[in-house]
C-alpha cells in the first residue's frame, strides 16, 4: 500500500475511508500499456525541479484566485521536497479548501516524488472525475497504474471507473472491461493479497451471463496462493452444483468427462440388465432408454469427477500457501512510507527472497533433468517452457521482488539485488530498473547511481553513461567521487583531452577548498604523467597546488616522487630541490625526517659523487638532532617491552656469535661496510657515513631494499577529502 498523511493512516497503512484494504503494490506492469518488468511506458524524470515548481504555481494563479495559504504551503514543500509532512499539509489544505487548480497542481508535484502512493492516485482520479472529465480520469488511472501496477485497489479502482462511465449496452464496452481485468490478474494475479481482484472478476461475469468465463476465471485463481485461498474452491464448488456441466466446464473437458461417465453407466446397466433378465418374466422385453439424453445421475458424476480433479489442485496450492504463510505473515509493512523499516522487517523480506530464489533454482534443475523433454517436437518445447515450473518460478520471483521494492522502494540494498537477479536474463529490463530507481526512488544516492553509468559502459552505451554521471553530479554537486569517475570514463573512452578538462575544471573549481584542490591536483597530475607522458605539465600542476596548500604532505610526497622518477634521468638537483621545499614547509616532523630521508636515499643510489651524499648526509644528520628528540620520544613510547627484550636478546646472541666466529672469517667484510679511509678525507666524515650506511637499512627506517614508500599517487587508497 501507498503512503497516507497520519491523519488519513490507520495503524496498518491502510486509508480509513477504505478499511478493506490490505496490501497490494508494484509488479510486472499491464501488458498493453507497460513496459516489460514493471519499467512504466513513460517513466517520471524524477523529482520535481524548483522550476517546475514554479511554473506550476504560476500556472495554478492563472486558473483562479489561489487559496490564502496555498502559496506558503507550496513554498514549505519546494524549498525543502524530501520533507513528507510538508507534502500532506499541502494535499489536505487544498482538498479542505475544495480549489480544484491548486488540488490538481499539488497531486501533480506530489505524485512526480512519491509515485507509490496508490490513496493519492485514487483521490486524483476521483478529483478529476468531479470535475466531469472522465477521460482526463481515466489517463491519470492509467498513470498511476503504470507507476505502481501492483496495486490491487487501484485496479479495482480504475474498473469501477469504467463500469461507472462506459455504455454497457455497447458491444465493446464489456470486451474493454475484461480486457482491463486481464491486465490486472496478469500485473498481480499472483500476489498473495491479490482475492478481492479475482472475486471482483467472477461476480462481474456472472452478473453478465458468462457462467463459463465466470468458472474459467475460479478455475485459474485456485492455482494461486493467495490469502483467501479456500474461498476460490468453496465458490467453484457451488457455482458448479448451481449450474449444468455443460455450461460450466470447457467444451473439451466436458465431452471427455461426459464419454467417461456414460461408458461407465453403461457398462453398470449392462451389469443390472443381466441381472434383471434373469428375473424378468418370458416373453417381457428391457424398457427402452432414450438416445442422446443426460440423466440427473450422469450430470452428478461428471461433476464428482470435476471435483476429484480440482481437489488435487486445491491440495497442491493448499502446500503452496503453507510454505509461504510465516514469510507473509512476517512483512508488517508490505505498503510504502518514507518512516524507516525496523531491521527485523528488512530481515524478512530478504528471507523471503531467499526461500522464492531458491524454489526457482530447485524447479530449474528439476526441469533440466526430465528425460522426457528431449523426445519433445519442437513446438510442444516452445509451450513446455512457457508453462513450465521455471518460467512461473521467474515470475514469481519478480512479483516479490516488486511488491519489496513498493515497502522498501528507499533501500538501496533491494534494488541492487533485483538488478543483480535480472541482468543476466535481460538488459532493456535490467536498464528500466535503473531508471525507476535512480530517476524517481533514489535520485539523491550516488553508488547506485554510479552503479547504472558502469552497467552502461560495460553494455557500450558511452552516452547513456555520461548521461547518468552528468545528472547526478548536477544534483550532488562537489562530490568528489563522480567527477573522478567521470574523467575515468573518458580516458577508457579514448578522450583523453576531455578527461584533462575534466580534471582541470575541478582543479579550478576547487580553489577555495584546500584539501579537494589537492586532491584533484595529485589526479590530474598522475594522469599527465602516467597516460599522457608529459612529466612538466604534471610538474606544474603539483607546484602550483603546493603555492595554495603549503602543509600538504601529499603533495610534496607526489612531487617527490615525480622528480625521483623522471625519464630518461632523474636530477638529483631537482630532489633536493623537493626536500629543501618540504623542509621549508608548515609539515609535521615525521613527514619532514620522512621525505629528508628518501631524498637521501636517492642521492646514495644515483648520485655520481661522494661529496653530494656526504653533504646530503650532513644535512640529514642536522635535521635528525633538530627533530630527532620528538621522534625517538615517540618511538620509545611505541615500542613493545617484549619486542625490546627480543631485540636486546637477538643482538647479543649476535655478538656472542661475532665474538666465536673463526678468525679467517673476521677479515670477511661485510657488504654494508663503508670502504676503507681515503688519503685527505676527514675521518669523522668517514665514521659519519659508515654509520649512515648500517643505519639507512635498518626496518623501522624503511630498509635499503624496499623504502617502505607510501602509495604517492594514493590511488588505491581510497584518499577521498573530507565533506
Amino acid at each position: 500500500m501507498a503512503a497516507e498523511s497520519c491523519e488519513e493512516m490507520s495503524g496498518n497503512g491502510v486509508p480509513e475511508e477504505s478499511p478493506a484494504m490490505d496490501v497490494t503494490e508494484a509488479a510486472p506492469p499491464p501488458p498493453e500499456a507497460l513496459e516489460e518488468n514493471g519499467g512504466a511506458a513513460s517513466t517520471p524524470e524524477g523529482p520535481t525541479e524548483p522550476d517546475d515548481y514554479s511554473t506550476g504555481l504560476e500556472a495554478a494563479s492563472e486558473q483562479g484566485d489561489l487559496p490564502a495559504d496555498f502559496e506558503r504551503l507550496w513554498k514549505a514543500a519546494h524549498d525543502n521536497p524530501q520533507d513528507f509532512p510538508n507534502w500532506t499539509d499541502l494535499l489536505q489544505y487544498c482538498e479542505h479548501e475544495g480549489h480544484t487548480a491548486a488540488y490538481r497542481r499539488a497531486l501533480e508535484a506530489f505524485l512526480a516524488r512519491y509515485p507509490l502512493c496508490y490513496g493519492y492516485w485514487k483521490k486524483f482520479v476521483d478529483l478529476e472525475r468531479r470535475d466531469g472529465d472522465n477521460d482526463k480520469a481515466e489517463e491519470v488511472c492509467i498513470r498511476g497504474l503504470q507507476a505502481i501496477p501492483l496495486s490491487v485497489d487501484l485496479w479495482i479502482h480504475y474498473i469501477n471507473l469504467l463500469l461507472g462511465t462506459l455504455d454497457m449496452n455497447l458491444p465493446d464496452s464489456a470486451v474493454r472491461i475484461r480486457s482491463v481485468f486481464e491486465n490486472g490478474v496478469a500485473s498481480c494475479g499472483l500476489d498473495f493479497h491479490s482475492d478481492r481482484l479475482w472475486d471482483l472478476y467472477v461476480e462481474w461475469e456472472k452478473e453478465h451471463g458468462n457462467v463459463k468465463n465466470a468458472a474459467a476465471v475460479l478455475d485459474r485463481a485456485l492455482r494461486v496462493p493467495t490469502q483467501l485461498y479456500s474461498t476460490h474452491y468453496d465458490k467453484f464448488k457451488a457455482h458448479l452444483n448451481n449450474n449444468p456441466p455443460k455450461d460450466v466446464l470447457p467444451s473439451e473437458e466436458y465431452e471427455e468427462l461426459r464419454a467417461t461417465c456414460r461408458q461407465s453407466q453403461k457398462a453398470k446397466r449392462a451389469e443390472q440388465a443381466q441381472e434383471a433378465d434373469e428375473e424378468r418374466p418370458p416373453g417381457e422385453e428391457e424398457p427402452a432408454t432414450p438416445e442422446g439424453t443426460d440423466s440427473e445421475e450422469l450430470m452428478q458424476k461428471i461433476r464428482d469427477q470435476v471435483l476429484l480433479r480440482r481437489d488435487k489442485v486445491y491440495q497442491d496450492n493448499e502446500g503452496e500457501v503453507r510454505k509461504r504463510w510465516n514469510y507473509e505473515d512476517a512483512i508488517k509493512r508490505p505498503y510504502f512510507h518514507v518512516r524507516p523499516l525496523d531491521r527485523l522487517q528488512l530481515r524478512a523480506w530478504h528471507s523471503y527472497l531467499d526461500w522464492e530464489i531458491a524454489e526457482l533454482n530447485k524447479d530449474t534443475r528439476e526441469s533440466s533433468q526430465d528425460p522426457n523433454q528431449e523426445s519433445t517436437e519442437e513446438s510442444e518445447i516452445t509451450t513446455q517452457r512457457q508453462d513450465s515450473p521455471a518460467v512461473q518460478g521467474d515470475h514469481r520471483v519478480r512479483i516479490l521482488f516488486e511488491r519489496c521494492l513498493i515497502a522498501c522502494a528507499l533501500y538501496e540494498e533491494f534494488w541492487t539485488r533485483y538488478i543483480q537477479y535480472l541482468e543476466p536474463q535481460s538488459v532493456q529490463e535490467t536498464r528500466a530498473v535503473y531508471r525507476r530507481a535512480c530517476q524517481v526512488h533514489l535520485p539523491n544516492k550516488p553508488n547506485i547511481h554510479m552503479q547504472w553509468a558502469t552497467f552502461e559502459e560495460r553494455h557500450g552505451d558511452l552516452n547513456e553513461a555520461r548521461r547518468v554521471l552528468e545528472a547526478l553530479e548536477k544534483a550532488r554537486p562537489g562530490l568528489a567521487v563522480v567527477r573522478i569517475r567521470r574523467a575515468a570514463l573518458e580516458r577508457r573512452a579514448g578522450r583523453l583531452d576531455q578527461s584533462e578538462a575534466l580534471l582541470r575544471e575541478a582543479v579550478a573549481e576547487s580553489k577555495e577548498r584546500p584539501t579537494l584542490h589537492a586532491f584533484y591536483s595529485i589526479k590530474l597530475a598522475r594522469l599527465l604523467l602516467k597516460v599522457a607522458r608529459n612529466p612538466d605539465g604534471a610538474r606544474t600542476v603539483l607546484q602550483e597546488a603546493l603555492e595554495i596548500s603549503p602543509d600538504n604532505d601529499k603533495l610534496h610526497l607526489n612531487l617527490l616522487d615525480l622528480e625521483s622518477s623522471a625519464e630518461p634521468g632523474a636530477s638529483p638537483e631537482a630532489v633536493q630541490e623537493c626536500v629543501t621545499r618540504a623542509l621549508a614547509a608548515p609539515l609535521t616532523p615525521q613527514t619532514k625526517l620522512l621525505l629528508s630521508q628518501r631524498g637521501l636515499q636517492f642521492t646514495e643510489e644515483y648520485s655520481n659523487s661522494i661529496k653530494s651524499v656526504l653533504s646530503v648526509y650532513e644535512a640529514h644528520q642536522k635535521l635528525l638532532d633538530e627533530l630527532g628528540g620528538t621522534k625517538r620520544e615517540a618511538e620509545n613510547g611505541d615500542e613493545d617491552p617484549e619486542k625490546t627484550s627480543k631485540t636486546d636478546d637477538s643482538s647479543s646472541a649476535a655478538a656472542a656469535a661475532a665474538a666465536a666466529a673463526p678468525a679467517s672469517s673476521a677479515s670477511h667484510v661485510p657488504i654494508t661496510t663503508p670502504p676503507p679511509p681515503v688519503m685527505a678525507t676527514d675521518p669523522s666524515a668517514q665514521a659519519g657515513y659508515g654509520a649512515y650506511s648500517s643505519w639507512y637499512q635498518q626496518p623501522q627506517y624503511g630498509g635499503y631494499g624496499g623504502y617502505g614508500y607510501q602509495n604517492a599517487w594514493n590511488y588505491n587508497q581510497s584518499y577521498y577529502p573530507p565533506s
